[in-house]
């Protein structure tokens, strides 16, 4: 175990029941017009318009040529999670960002009855980025878009994450949003349940320093998954697992 996990975090200042109901409630305020807010936000994302986009557009899958129509499997809604990728590097120095999220999509079938569905688009050659797929476990549908990226992110950085949205009506595809950087933590939720304790930010810390231990999401600067997989002596390398 790491030293900062040995070691005890700081604490907040302790009182009595009244006065942290009191704060709390304070707080609760703030965090309800967050909500609200964030309701009007979603709303307000449901009627934007959308672009037409090439259905034929062409990806890499597991059976070889498919197109972006394909990565819908039949469904209606696809949400895609652009995944940057070092062509040439090994495991361990693939992006931990996109690693850390990824990590997180595990459960897809309360999605799929709301006739969505989720796949990676990895930006690098489908050998590469498969086997590094495989060999973190994940179980999402997967492809490489590298050929085609200068059609799917017109207009924005290719080889930054992004989530893409699109939207089906027969063979016609349309894409309906899409956001990046922080945009993407709604692939995320364990920094946000470390919000709530108070141990976790990365963003505003009280001064005395509760806060200011290393996050125990990260060991070298990587998610743990992703420093504890490529440990391993049959992490990927570009040669692959031989």
């Amino acid at each position: 175990m790491t030293d900062f996990m040995r070691d005890e975090f700081g604490a907040p200042n302790v009182v009595d029941r009244a006065t942290f109901q009191a704060e709390l409630d304070t707080l609760r305020v703030r965090e309800k017009a967050h909500t609200h807010e964030g309701d009007a936000i979603a709303a307000a994302r449901r009627r934007l318009p959308m672009v037409e986009v090439d259905g034929a557009t062409p990806l890499i899958g597991e059976r070889g040529a498919v197109t972006l129509l394909d990565a819908f499997e039949g469904r209606r809604m696809l949400i895609v999670y652009y995944f940057m990728w070092h062509t040439g590097h090994p495991a361990p120095e693939q992006c931990e960002g996109c690693t850390w999220l990824t990590s997180q999509v595990r459960e897809l079938s309360y999605i799929h009855p709301r006739d969505v569905t989720f796949a990676v688009f990895c930006q690098g050659p489908y050998e590469e980025n498969a086997r590094y797929r495989d060999f973190m476990g994940w179980e999402m549908p997967w492809y490489s878009a590298r050929d085609s990226l200068d059609t799917l992110l017109v207009g924005r950085r290719i080889g930054r994450m992004h989530i893409v949205c699109y939207l089906r009506q027969g063979s016609n595809v349309f894409e309906t949003y899409w956001t990046t950087v922080r945009g993407v933590e709604a692939m995320d939720n364990s920094y946000r349940l470390l919000d709530l304790t108070g141990q976790e930010s990365w963003e505003d810390s009280p001064p005395a320093g509760h806060n200011s231990a290393p996050s125990p999401g990260l060991t070298a600067a990587r998610p743990i998954g992703h420093h504890c997989q490529c440990g391993r002596a049959d992490a990927p390398s570009p040669s692959g697992l031989a």
